[in-house]
């Protein structure tokens, strides 16, 4: 692969300009400042394409009263690639009560609003940017395709639920009229998009992506395996109790990672989802990497609050073989857990020494889920669930807790490194079976408090979140506290829990608030439920219905009942914890244990 050493992507015309372009191949549109980082999607999809020779700038957070912005670069040759950025835009503007958010980690100071901060003339990342973006790319250059990619794309491909506005949309692609969207991670899909777009071929076909077409051409359109059609946009707006059929589907066709291609009618278009790409290679993931980023915001982005959590961490894995019902992470990264080698990883650890801020620690080997770091599955044939740790630790799960515990001590040997921190989630029944993995962790690599995120205590909660039994935590902490009690050391757990999750009562959250005092556990981290796009539990919350049974469950939606939820895990805090109840608060109600 060819690289192009420069410190970042060019943003505006002058850097183009100054690479010695006269125009560029490939403009990315992204709703974040832009950081060149590997942990920002648009970065590693710049620095992938500029390794393979496409001459790529980056167009981040336009503005969005006009397309002159999309006029920056003049006409790219190839396509405008359209991203919402790192979070879906209602996730990084509203809560999840629809309330807006007065801070975007990912805009420069933390400031949602173009201007001073409290002068809020309009949001730097527009409510659907990626809808927003694709009709100014249009509107600048009609005839140039527009491709669309990033998390919000890929979880709103299909029919799906918007929070915000509390209503159910159809598909992303044909709303925004685009030529193509791209679905999951989108290394392959990208190269072969400017490939055939290079060499004026069509773009049908491509795995990874989703096309949009007519009745005529679907009529045409030929299949080697017959395609599944999904419940149209017109029967699901009428009966809204199919969208949980129709999200089961699409869930299960995704772990299994499957060749069939989905069809879904919207309004008077259809959305082909072609068959998933070929999820990396460890060796392809290394090299992805090891390309020259500059791992920094751009000089015009200033402090961007994102980048600070992550300056200094490092991404070991890439997907997730659990099946949190409230997690999308899965549908987008993929079932399939891919770990780097210790070498590329110990190069990428030598590169943040040499940084200038580099103080001594590496804050965070991690991923979706840290400790899948080595796992593979152990069946001879290809696995169509992908689904672990449900109802329990699947034996054909293939742990390979050396190679953890080896990356662990080759990291904290590299010249400078003073303290590796594992700082992203970790599965606690996976714990359990890795004892030496646990004690290490305890003793050498938890900054300050171990982040454990049981999400709830209850077994019906649990079971409709598609998680462990309820005996997990309380095993969890025992096993914990002897280890510490051993070496004189006391630990502290930094539990994260949800309220309001389909099928959750106040019962249920009262249970909890009992369980976790008698456990001895403060909370720190929790939010109520948030019904994001592309979650088997949002498809409970919008259609009242069991995940499992398909029989109707409560659902607290109104705000009084989510409030009240909540309240309970507020008073769980630790600041909270000893001070006397207010008259009429309902978790007067909560005895201590």
């Amino acid at each position: 692969m060819k690289v192009i050493k420069n410190k970042f992507l060019p943003t505006t015309r002058e850097e183009v300009f100054q690479r010695g372009w006269d125009a560029v191949d490939v403009i990315l549109v992204t709703g974040d400042a832009y950081v060149d980082h590997p942990s920002f999607g648009i970065a590693l999809i710049g620095r992938w394409l500029e390794a393979h020779g496409y001459r790529v700038a980056i167009l981040a957070q336009p503005r969005y009263d006009s397309p002159e912005d999309f006029q920056r670069f003049g006409r790219p040759r190839l396509f405008f690639g359209i991203s919402a950025g790192n979070l879906d835009s209602i996730v990084a503007n509203y809560t999840g009560n629809a309330k807006v958010r007065d801070r975007d980690d990912y805009s420069p100071g933390g400031n949602p609003y173009f201007g001073e901060e409290k002068v809020k003339v309009a949001k730097r990342r527009p409510d659907r940017a990626t809808l927003i973006y694709s009709n100014l790319a249009r509107a600048a250059y009609g005839n140039v395709p527009v491709i669309l990619g990033g998390i919000e794309a890929s979880l709103r491909r299909f029919v799906h639920f918007d929070y915000q506005q509390a209503k159910l949309r159809t598909s992303l692609l044909t709303d925004a009229k685009a030529d193509l969207l791209v679905f999951g991670m989108g290394e392959r899909a990208v190269l072969e998009i400017a490939r055939r777009l290079e060499l004026g071929e069509d773009l049908t076909g491509i795995p990874g992506t989703c096309e949009r077409l007519s009745d005529k051409e679907r009529e045409a359109r030929t299949f080697d395996e017959p395609p599944l059609v999904l419940e149209s946009w017109d029967v699901l707006r009428t009966d809204v109790s199919r969208f949980m059929t129709v999200e089961l589907a699409v869930d299960s066709h995704a772990r299994a990672l499957s060749r069939v291609p989905l069809l879904q009618r919207q309004q008077a278009m259809w959305v082909l989802q072609n068959r998933p790409a070929e999820p990396l290679s460890v060796t392809e993931l290394d090299a992805l990497y090891t390309l020259p980023f500059a791992r920094a915001p751009h000089p015009s982005a200033g402090d961007v609050p994102a980048y600070r959590m992550i300056r200094h961490s490092v991404t070991i894995v890439r997907g997730c073989s659990g099946n949190c019902s409230f997690c999308a992470i899965a549908r987008h990264q993929g079932p399939q857990v891919t770990s780097r080698s210790c070498e590329s990883i110990l190069e990428e650890v030598r590169c943040i020494t040499q940084m200038p801020d580099f103080k001594g620690t590496i804050s965070d080997l991690g991923g979706p889920t840290a400790n899948l770091y080595g796992t593979s599955c152990a069946k001879p044939s290809p696995c169509s669930r992908h689904d672990c740790f449900y109802p329990k630790v699947c034996p054909h799960l293939r742990v390979e807790e050396n190679a953890f515990l080896e990356l662990l001590e080759k990291v904290s040997l590299v010249h400078g490194v003073t303290h590796v921190h594992v700082s992203s989630g970790l599965r606690m029944e996976l714990l359990l079976r890795t004892p030496g993995l646990l004690i290490r962790l305890l003793t050498h690599h938890i900054p300050g408090a171990m982040k454990i995120a049981p999400e709830h205590t209850e077994p019906e909660i649990l079971r409709l979140m598609h998680k462990s039994g309820s005996e997990c935590l309380p095993d969890f902490l025992k096993k914990c506290r002897d280890i510490a009690a051993k070496r004189g050391r006391k630990i502290l757990f930094t539990p994260y829990f949800i309220s309001a999750h389909p099928g959750c009562t106040l019962e249920d959250m009262e249970m909890l608030a009992r369980k976790i005092r008698k456990m001895g556990l403060s909370v720190r981290q929790f939010q109520d439920f948030t019904p994001t796009p592309g979650t088997l539990s949002t498809a409970m919350y919008v259609t009242g219905l069991d995940r499992d049974t398909l029989k109707p469950i409560h659902v607290p939606r109104g705000g009084k009942e989510r409030r009240t939820q909540r309240l309970l895990l507020e008073e769980m805090r630790p600041w909270e914890q000893g001070k006397k109840a207010k008259p009429g608060r309902r978790s007067s109600r909560v005895p201590s244990m």
